[in-house]
């Protein structure tokens, strides 16, 4: 298994479930929020088409997060949509405590 970038430690997977749907929803939200802001910010760098359909695909995801979050499998699903918005926005490499100088 590879480690997965969610807000649960891969030994964690079943305490997450037992985490309140709208506890784990709010941690994701605001997950989803900094790739928002982060992609406004770069804006310049992408095409209108290619902001557009960001935008597009994170409002769908913030507007379902609360059904999303009931699910299973909503760590899984949910990390590896963030991990895809992170090769766009970058948002965990200007967090992570190695790439401080």
């Amino acid at each position: 298994m590879t480690k997965s970038h969610t807000p649960f430690g891969l030994g964690q997977r079943a305490r997450s479930r037992a985490l309140p749907a709208s506890a784990r929803a709010d941690f994701y939200r605001e997950e989803f929020i900094k790739h928002q802001r982060c992609l406004q910010q770069q804006r310049e760098y992408f095409s209108d088409s290619a902001i557009t359909d960001a935008e597009t695909a994170l409002s769908r995801i913030l507007a379902q997060l609360d059904r999303l979050c009931c699910k299973d499998d909503a760590d899984e699903v949910l990390g590896r949509l963030l991990r895809q918005f992170d090769m766009v926005t970058r948002v965990s490499a200007s967090s992570d405590p190695r790439n401080v100088h």
